[in-house]
């Protein structure tokens, strides 16, 4: 199964190695990323595998939203199944 993180917010150094920190902290695997900086804003979607997760996804989520909160991001964690429910509609 996968999930689809997007972090968005004012550009600063770290951000990529403290989600990426936090993916390996809870064995979380990147797929892919993808990230760009506009003038002073950084944007960044990942694709992940959540199947070797250690915790539930919404503790994931939750974690991801505390390192958030510490660097003035918002950053979003999504299931697969979201994106395919809205394809089928």
């Amino acid at each position: 199964m996968k999930a689809v993180i997007t972090v968005i917010g004012k550009d600063n150094v770290g951000i990529i190695s403290s989600i990426s920190g936090e993916c390996a902290k809870y064995g979380v695997n990147i797929v892919d990323i993808t990230q760009s900086v506009i003038q002073d804003y950084f944007a960044m979607i990942m694709l992940v595998e959540i199947d070797n997760m250690s915790v539930k996804l919404t503790d994931f989520q939750d974690s991801l939203s505390k390192v958030g909160l510490e660097k003035g991001l918002d950053i979003r964690v999504m299931h697969e199944d979201i994106f395919n429910a809205m394809h089928r509609i």
